[in-house]
């Protein structure tokens, strides 16, 4: 079948049951995780391998994340064997249950280095987002006591949504050659929605294996956090898609973590970057206004009511944009008498 990359299209119309897994192409199965926000799942994928299947992300280390590893392994893998595995980087939907399967199936971790040591850095004490500091850094754009708060109180989730993932590890680089069951895949590094996620990338098969960087129907979290507070991370992201557009031909099936596999990967590329620039478009509209913080901004941009999970996902994502229009000299920063970052229009 030929399919138009200048469009999505789905060659999976619903994704696989709780324990089942689909065959999405020749040694690749998928399988689905689910998760207890919005966004209500995680795919997994599992490669054929010397030996067994190797396991691509893991997903949260919730009870209902490890029934669904169970019903899976005593199901239609019942009897087969897993290798190893690659997590992709360091979010706990991904990297949650690494160590747990480490333990249960001995399997040893491959991961790009800075997600590996980021993810051992938000479970030491003051990674998970609850020091003065941190506090300081809502305070300064705008957010109210009882929001920061609220917003903070996120920070104890990733202890609890991780095991520690093993001490030791293969690193994976951008450029790598990565050798699952006798195939060759590149690896590809994106920056913005993580700092170095990787990617698996077989140019003879035309499969792309995304991760969270390029998802078919919503836009991948893209945020600044208070320990790198003047972080770029949407010129980041925005740079690193270009590079994948670059890298990767326009026919690949892409294999995402999250929602449906797709077709129309440089569509999708140059839809992301046109939803962040109408993105920063409205932000430069409430700033001709008035000067506005970015807690001013949220609303602006997310109209629907958020909770404090949602709420700091939002907050992230505005300074995101802020600080990326700020260096390029399309917002001007207006402190003022009471500390409140403010910015309005250059």
């Amino acid at each position: 079948m030929q399919y138009d990359p200048s469009t999505l299209t789905y060659p999976f119309d619903t994704p696989p049951a709780h324990g089942e897994v689909t065959e999405v192409a020749p040694g690749v199965l998928w399988f689905r995780l689910k998760l207890p926000f919005a966004l209500n799942h995680v795919n997994i994928y599992l490669l054929e391998d010397d030996g067994g299947w190797m396991v691509l992300d893991t997903g949260l280390a919730t009870d209902e994340c490890k029934a669904g590893w169970n019903a899976v392994m005593n199901g239609p893998l019942k009897g087969q064997k897993l290798s190893r595995m690659l997590v992709t980087h360091f979010h706990p939907d991904h990297v949650g249950l690494a160590g747990w399967l480490a333990e249960i199936y001995g399997l040893r971790l491959a991961m790009p280095r800075t997600e590996y040591l980021f993810h051992l850095q938000a479970r030491q004490p003051g990674g998970d987002m609850t020091g003065e500091a941190h506090r300081d850094f809502y305070r300064m754009h705008g957010l109210g006591d009882e929001a920061t708060e609220l917003v903070m109180g996120r920070g104890h989730g990733y202890l609890k949504r991780t095991t520690m993932a093993p001490p030791t590890y293969r690193r994976v680089r951008h450029r790598d050659e990565w050798r699952v069951g006798g195939r060759g895949f590149e690896v590809l590094t994106g920056g913005g929605h993580a700092v170095e996620q990787a990617m698996l990338h077989q140019a003879g098969e035309r499969i792309l294996f995304a991760a969270d960087q390029v998802i078919a129907k919503i836009s991948p979290n893209v945020s600044v956090h208070p320990m790198e507070p003047e972080q770029d991370a949407l010129g980041t992201y925005l740079h690193d898609l270009r590079a994948l557009r670059g890298d990767v031909g326009p026919d690949v099936l892409v294999l995402p973590g999250h929602g449906l596999p797709f077709y129309g990967l440089h569509a999708r590329i140059e839809q992301l970057s046109g939803h962040h620039g109408e993105r920063c478009g409205l932000i430069a509209e409430g700033c001709r206004a008035q000067p506005m913080s970015v807690a001013d901004l949220v609303p602006h941009l997310f109209t629907r009511a958020l909770d404090p999970h949602q709420m700091g996902f939002a907050f992230g994502e505005v300074l995101a944009h802020v600080n990326y229009m700020q260096g390029r000299g399309e917002l001007i920063l207006e402190p003022d008498n009471d500390g409140v970052c403010r910015f309005r229009a250059g």
